[in-house]
Formats: structure tokens, sequence, C-alpha cells
């Protein structure tokens, strides 16, 4: 199953439940608090375990254009529509 179909949720110490809205790059999410979807944070997975970086809306929304392009691209169309249709609800 590709990751973009998959729906996934991490716990973080401070926000709760958080929900992942889509891979950045090789270990890295871009995930946002459940409900509100006004908190964005770069999750990191690597060896030395889970990292959470809060990022502003801006640089979640141009991570999110960039995941977005690169689908695009690589013609992987039904990612691509899926993402987009969760870009709309976030941001528009």
């Amino acid at each position: 199953m590709n990751p973009e179909n998959s729906e996934t949720y991490i716990n973080h110490p401070t926000w709760g439940l958080l929900y992942r809205i889509c891979m950045v790059d090789e270990n890295q999410d871009l995930f946002t608090t459940l409900y509100a979807q006004r908190l964005f944070f770069l999750v990191v997975n690597d060896v030395k375990g889970i990292k959470f970086q809060p990022i502003g809306r801006t640089e979640a929304r141009m991570l999110l254009e960039n995941r977005l392009r690169t689908l695009r691209r690589s013609g992987q169309s039904q990612e691509y529509d899926q993402l987009q249709s969760v870009f709309q609800r976030t941001f528009q």
C-alpha cells in the first residue's frame, strides 16, 4: 500500500493526537493537530527516535505544495488527487 493512501496518527506529548498530512522526505512527514488543524509539525523519524519540529502554517503549506508538485511530475495521479483534496480542506 502506498503511504499516501494510509491514515497515520501519532501522539504528541503536549498536543495529543496528530494526523499525518503527507510524506515530506525519506524520514520526514508533515503532521497537524487532529481537530483544529492549526498547528503543524515536521516529524523526523530516525535512529535517534522521533523528533517533533513545530513549523508555521506558511511553511507547512509550502511543504505540501512541494509534495503535490513531486506527485504531479512523477505521474502519481491518484495520490496527487487525494493530497490535493487534503490541501483544499487544510488551506482553503
